[in-house]
């Protein structure tokens, strides 16, 4: 069904709708072999909170970005090759469920569904797009993927020495490499993670004496100290949705009670045009 649609005037019609809704901010998306697929709001967890944002999965890319204007304007457009792509499911607990893992070498987050029937839906559309994506270039599955952060709240002491209580004046810093969340002493060393970043990045002293004892004799993968701070603490996707002196237009919400604007392409309804022309031409009702 998604070969059908590679080159209808509906998919280039949808991505195109996709294109206007990150605007100027946004990188084009209408590529030869481009479908979408389908959409819908998760819940990302983010460094300080979970956070709404809209999802575009098409048949090579994931999108998504942040919720700004009544719900139908987004900004920060990210975009994740599939291919690079390993899902992992979790386990629910008190707070929040139907969540899963989306991990890849450079950023893994989790993130959750409204219901357990939407996860299993994103999961399976998912995992079939990056196997056939994985099967027609016949390339193998990234091996090493980035470490997932522990957010900021699970975490009011420092995860390694047990002792350093976080204040304004004692800051958090995640450790690039595992995720966990370390004081300055804890993670005052930095190492080279090409998958990541081409600056030396924050890690943790564990992960550092690690590294640095199985590191390559290839002077491309040595690790470099440096003074200056370059481990790029902030999550570029934990910033406020609004441009800066304007209010938030979403509360944090609980997934399980907050119902999803989960549409795998329902907004594109058919006209009467595409029902004449075609009676397959919905992302709704794809079938792999």
């Amino acid at each position: 069904m998604v070969d059908k649609l590679v080159n209808s005037e509906a998919n280039a019609r949808r991505i195109a709708m996709v294109e206007s809704c990150f605007g100027s901010s946004g990188q084009p998306l209408a590529v030869p072999g481009r479908v979408l697929v389908g959409e819908g709001v998760l819940t990302k967890m983010c460094r300080k909170k979970p956070k709404t944002r809209q999802f575009y999965l098409f048949n090579d890319i994931l999108v998504y970005g942040n919720i700004i204007i009544n719900k139908k304007k987004y900004n920060k457009q990210h975009i994740i090759p599939l291919e690079e792509v390993k899902l992992e499911s979790l386990e629910e607990d008190a707070q929040y469920k139907n969540g899963w893992l989306i991990r890849t070498a450079s950023k893994s987050f989790a993130v959750y569904a409204a219901t357990s029937h939407e996860k299993k839906e994103w999961m399976a559309h998912i995992n079939k797009c990056i196997d056939d994506l994985l099967r027609k270039s016949g390339k193998k599955a990234v091996a090493e993927h980035a470490a997932v952060w522990v957010p900021d709240v699970e975490a009011p002491v420092c995860m390694h020495c047990k002792k350093t209580q976080f204040t304004l004046i004692n800051r958090r810093h995640h450790c690039r490499k595992c995720g966990s969340v370390v004081c300055g002493p804890c993670s005052n060393k930095r190492f080279l993670l090409p998958n990541q970043s081409s600056k030396p990045l924050r890690v943790c002293l564990q992960c550092y004496e690690v590294l640095t004892s199985v590191r390559s004799n290839n002077s491309n993968d040595a690790h470099k100290i440096n003074s200056q701070d370059s481990s790029g603490e902030e999550d570029s996707d934990d910033d406020d949705e609004t441009q800066k002196g304007q209010p938030e237009t979403h509360d944090l919400f609980v997934v399980t009670e907050v119902p999803l604007r989960y549409q795998w392409g329902t907004r594109y309804r058919k006209t009467e045009e595409e029902k004449t022309t075609s009676n397959s031409i919905s992302c709704l009702n794809l079938s792999f």
